[in-house]
């Protein structure tokens, strides 16, 4: 794959005027990567986005675009690999010496004490009075964005507990009765691809979320109001990928958790129209919709992007990638800290904890900061303004290849 005429892109891993940058030099390419699955290059990376239990790979390295073995970002006479296998030891410690309360109680009581603000919600929507009317709305939208989520990202990773059949359960409990979505595929997608191949085009690279034919201003801020409609569309035409079974049960859940939602409305909140339920359910759904989208981009996509065969391995794939936002309250709070402010940390240790993920951050960032590894941060509204500026650029047309070529 050979390698435009221009400038290195050097990245070094702090903000400038918005855009976050990492440590080693990379230069684009124009050429778009075959699209499919990759084989398996040895690096485990698909075995370290199930679990965060480092094994490290022998004979494994990374490859400059001249065919020259290299490994990048690392320190002289140490195996790459070694990096990745110290940082996991340090971050087993502290695993190892917390409590459950820490490892799955603290998010668990989150979601369980969602579930009870449920009837509060209802109730205040009977009010003819604007103040209660507001407040149930809100109360179900944080609810809602709770459970479907926090709820099923945790489920999806079996962070929620440490039985893989209750983690099955509480998957499909979340993904498809609260989240009106597939379980299988939405793990599939999110667990195998997406942290797999984390900002690998054609796989990880987080285009699920591009919809190049809208205006940015449609897509960034009107366009969320439709995500409560378009979950169970999509879902509905994933199910050609799974068993029949498995679809079956899907629809099962999906209708369930959708009617709950509708018959509550008209029996408990006492809505008199079907429509007057409909537009309520589609209201508290999409409250926290544009913060979910704009997360879902801000903390990937604009961020350096490998062709598969050239990805490097997985600690600084994760360290260029991946973006952590400040913390916020409501986000923190309806989407958990692995998608705010540890994302980083989520992304290396994706079967930890949102509570585990904040109890390691300062632990990786000196490690990533310690080793000269990019570990990039930046605000929610520099990055909407960099998207903004640069929306042609990110969401429409095909993203560079980068190439690490040597470290500046």
């Amino acid at each position: 794959m050979p390698l435009e005429d221009g400038d290195p892109v050097r990245w070094r891993g702090q903000q400038v005027n918005g855009e976050v940058s990492g440590t080693p030099c990379v230069r684009g390419t124009g050429d778009p990567p075959p699209r499919g699955m990759p084989p398996t290059d040895g690096s485990r990376t698909e075995t370290m986005a199930e679990g965060w239990e480092p094994r490290a790979a022998r004979g494994d390295r990374d490859v400059t675009p001249g065919g020259a073995p290299q490994q990048v970002g690392q320190e002289p006479g140490r195996p790459e690999e070694a990096l990745m296998v110290e940082l996991s030891e340090l971050v087993q410690r502290v695993v190892k010496s917390s409590s459950w309360w820490e490892r799955h109680g603290v998010d668990v009581s989150i979601l369980a004490f969602s579930f009870l603000l449920l009837p509060a919600g209802f109730l205040c929507l009977r009010s003819a009075q604007a103040i209660p009317f507001l407040a149930g709305v809100l109360i179900l939208g944080v609810v809602h964005h709770t459970l479907t989520v926090k709820g099923s990202h945790l489920a999806s990773h079996n962070a929620l507990t440490e039985s893989k059949s209750w983690g099955k359960v509480w998957a499909i409990f979340f993904i498809e009765i609260c989240s009106a979505f597939t379980a299988e595929q939405a793990t599939f997608n999110h667990v195998k691809i997406h942290h797999g191949y984390t900002n690998v085009i054609g796989l990880g690279d987080s285009s699920t979320w591009k919809l190049p034919f809208l205006n940015r201003y449609i897509y960034m801020f009107i366009a969320p109001l439709a995500v409560p409609i378009i979950t169970p569309l999509v879902a509905l035409d994933l199910l050609r990928n799974v068993e029949w079974k498995a679809a079956l049960r899907t629809l099962c859940c999906m209708f369930l958790g959708l009617y709950c939602h509708y018959w509550l409305l008209l029996h408990v909140s006492g809505f008199q129209s079907p429509w007057s339920a409909l537009l309520c359910m589609l209201l508290t759904r999409s409250l926290l919709a544009h913060p979910y989208i704009h997360v879902n981009i801000f903390q990937h996509i604009g961020l350096p992007m490998f062709a598969a065969d050239r990805k490097p391995k997985r600690i600084h794939l994760m360290s260029l990638g991946v973006l952590n936002l400040p913390r916020n309250a409501l986000l923190d709070w309806s989407f958990g800290h692995s998608l705010i402010s540890c994302h980083v940390e989520h992304h290396l240790f994706p079967s930890l904890s949102d509570n585990m993920c904040l109890k390691i951050k300062p632990i990786v960032s000196q490690y990533l900061k310690q080793k000269k590894l990019p570990y990039n941060e930046d605000t929610y509204t520099s990055r909407l303004r960099l998207f903004l500026r640069r929306y042609e650029e990110l969401m429409v047309h095909a993203p560079p290849i980068t190439e690490l070529v040597g470290i500046q």
